[in-house]
């Protein structure tokens, strides 16, 4: 391509860019290649067959650019979506984006496929930096073929996966595809399964988030599925193995995309999504803050974060903060808000298993993670559901060095057929295996209630706690005060006296402590002081790990 050809085609972009104001960040792009063009042109001046070379790279780095094109990329904004690069524009801090591949094309022969091809074949990968942190993403185009995954596509992915890895940094996935590749047939779904298997290599070893900000279907869902956090957008993301048609084909059930595998589906109802977001640019904000919690890779620690909250500061309010009545609820993110550096806590899947809190927050600048009953809902009895939740949670803590904070106030597990037919025993021995195998350090604060199985599960002395407090509230038991005594004294008619001796005996946290199970009864107005100090203390915290190929949890 001459330069006269190549002068009018950015002519013409530009033009587009002046109509249509709302691609401002393509032409931002655009602005970058312009300014590589002039520094490859002094590098190749006086050279002709250099300049025709360079030439040919500058129109082929523009056409990446573009992806699918123009009216695709207006299309892709009409839907309330952004594109690829947009995407990475905001997720990234401004310049710090290098990308790889950005010339791989598709290598299809079959199905006039040769014919119709797109550079950088409908995904952008690259590295680039979160808060001056390296991180490496790769963001799907739909523009460009609808997003859909090939052999080259997939290699791609990989290959950031792979050198994530090898340099200890997270992988964040953008996923915006429409599924396989239909005319590569087995390349694109032995694509699928290289990429799964980098999942699985990766697991542990580095932070993978999937932001899923269009369609994810078929065998695509199982990548974030094995990855440690799932986020989507509102009414513009799904998540299905099967969509509506294959559904009604099979069970001649109706239903539409958004009920199916839509965000409200996975963040309520199935659990498979850790969060929703609005849309496109708060996800993405979002997720820069989430980032910003987290280590990059195993080998590293949390970042430290400045902050003006003194570590000595107390909270009177927390003295009564639990009400005297042990039946009434209260919200236990009342109790984390007031704990933790400045009020700030990233809850994980607010919408699901309600019954205990997740997220993470920081305490003396030091990342930590919070796992609370939550007696608003249900009383925060564990149920299969919670139970699932919390060992995910609490194994991806132990995996990445962030030691957890523990409140307790649970009444015990959710009785009933349902769950007993469900497999209450098998998921509740998940949570207990996930704590009794962690070797961070593990703090735990008994608020109120903590009977029966569930007081040894929620992070107990016996599971190797490190320091185990409970407040003057804390009633530790096989279980409540009046199902004690309808045991114990079903002989005797007055039983009024008889709970009342029970409740003196054992619904307050003395005999626990009497017998070392508590570290310590303190104070509440004191918690965050001590939770900060015993982190000190814990930060070099090691112990000898038993020699074994894997363990084999209750999955």
């Amino acid at each position: 391509m001459n330069r006269g050809v190549l002068t009018r085609n950015y002519k013409c972009i530009l033009s587009t860019f002046t109509r249509a104001p709302h691609i401002y960040p393509v032409a931002k792009s655009f602005g970058r290649i312009s300014a590589l063009t002039i520094r490859l042109r002094e590098y190749a001046s006086g050279n002709t067959k250099e300049e025709e070379i360079l030439t040919r790279i500058e129109s082929m780095r523009a056409t990446a650019h573009l992806g699918g094109g123009i009216k695709r990329i207006t299309t892709q904004h009409k839907k309330g979506k952004l594109t690829a690069r947009e995407r990475l524009d905001l997720l990234l801090d401004p310049g710090s984006f290098r990308e790889y591949d950005t010339f791989v094309e598709h290598q299809c022969t079959d199905f006039g496929m040769e014919k119709n091809k797109i550079i950088g074949d409908g995904v952008v990968t690259g590295h680039g930096t979160i808060n001056g942190r390296r991180i490496f993403v790769f963001s799907q185009d739909f523009t460009a073929f609808g997003g859909s995954l090939s052999k080259m596509h997939a290699q791609k992915i990989c290959k950031i996966m792979d050198k994530a890895v090898l340099v200890g940094a997270p992988v964040v996935g953008l996923n915006d595809s429409g599924g396989a590749r239909i005319q590569e047939g087995v390349d694109s779904l032995a694509g699928y399964a290289d990429i799964f298997q980098k999942n699985v290599l990766s697991s542990g070893v580095v932070p993978q988030i999937s932001l899923i900000m269009g369609p994810c279907a078929g065998g695509a869902v199982y990548s974030p599925a094995l990855t440690d956090f799932t986020f989507m957008v509102r009414d513009t993301s799904y998540l299905f193995v099967t969509g509506p048609d294959v559904v009604k084909a099979v069970t001649n059930e109706d239903v539409t995309q958004e009920e199916l595998g839509g965000a409200k589906a996975h963040t309520v109802k199935s659990g498979v999504a850790h969060n929703a977001f609005e849309n496109d640019i708060e996800a993405l904000q979002r997720i820069r803050d989430f980032i910003d919690f987290l280590p990059l890779s195993n080998r590293e620690q949390t970042p430290i974060r400045c902050t003006d909250d003194p570590i000595t500061r107390e909270d009177p309010s927390l003295n009564h903060i639990i009400p005297v009545d042990s039946t009434k609820a209260y919200d236990v993110r009342d109790v984390i808000t007031r704990l933790v550096d400045d009020s700030n806590f990233f809850e994980i899947m607010p919408d699901y298993a309600k019954n205990i809190v997740i997220g993470f927050a920081r305490m003396g600048g030091q990342t930590v993670s919070i796992v609370g009953n939550q007696p608003l809902v249900s009383s925060g009895v564990l149920d299969i559901n919670s139970s699932v939740k919390a060992s995910r949670f609490v194994r991806f803590c132990d995996a990445f060095n962030i030691p957890i904070i523990t409140l307790v106030d649970v009444p015990g597990f959710l009785p009933g057929t349902a769950q007993e037919h469900n497999g209450i025993i098998r998921h509740g021995a998940k949570l207990l295996y996930a704590y009794a195998e962690a070797t961070v350090p593990k703090i735990t604060i008994i608020l109120r209630k903590a009977y029966g199985g569930a007081y040894d599960v929620m992070s107990s002395k016996h599971l190797r706690g490190d320091i185990n407090y409970g407040w003057p509230t804390g009633e530790i038991a096989v279980m409540g005060a009046k199902g004690a005594v309808e045991i114990i004294f079903r002989h005797v008619e007055d039983r009024t006296q008889a709970e009342k001796e029970y409740i003196d005996k054992f619904a307050n946290p003395i005999p626990a402590a009497q017998r070392g199970f508590l570290d310590d009864i303190i104070l509440p107005a004191t918690t965050r002081r001590r939770i900060i100090e015993d982190l000190i203390t814990l930060k070099h915290k090691k112990l000898p790990i038993i020699y074994k190929k894997h363990d084999n949890m209750p999955l």
